[in-house]
């Protein structure tokens, strides 16, 4: 026996065969009405299992099971919305951004021709600008400011 059942009121069954019959609709939501849809136990009767399910409509088991909480859960309104990813913290700040930018464009360590982006991490540590960091941090702030260790135009390196 199913832990979460499908069963919609008919004005809900509607609303998901226009939603698929739509001509632009995003695909998760078509797929997720298309479930909704096979697994409801209303008036055409039982509603599909899970397997069947999979097999019409080529998704897995685990996603099947997943909207069906979803409709229990959240409710019919909500089901179809995809979640909100959680926005990760940043690694760095405004300042030690800037502090990154000016190691950059200041003169590489005695005995290297340029900065390379391990160094620049292992400086930023060096000056207590931050506990750790690492090298694809500075990358990624290096390629969002659109500065380079090794790029002459940038003025992050000697001629």
């Amino acid at each position: 026996m199913k832990k979460h059942i499908v069963r919609l009121s008919v004005e809900e069954r509607q609303n998901l065969i226009d939603l698929v019959r739509k001509g632009k609709v995003a695909a998760y939501k078509r797929r997720g009405a298309q479930i909704l849809l096979k697994a409801d136990i209303g008036k055409d009767g039982p509603g599909l299992k899970d397997e069947q399910i999979v097999q019409e409509l080529g998704v897995s088991v685990r996603t099947v099971e997943r909207l069906r909480e979803r409709l229990c859960r959240l409710g019919f309104e909500n089901c179809l919305i995809r979640a909100r990813g959680k926005a990760r913290k940043r690694k760095l700040d405004g300042v030690q951004e800037a502090q990154l930018v000016t190691l950059v464009c200041s003169s590489p360590p005695e005995g290297s021709v340029r900065w390379t982006l391990r160094m620049l991490a292992d400086k930023m540590v060096e000056l207590d600008y931050v506990d750790e960091l690492s090298y694809e941090t500075v990358r990624q702030v290096l390629k969002k400011t659109k500065l380079s260790p090794g790029r002459e135009k940038s003025g992050a390196s000697l001629p």
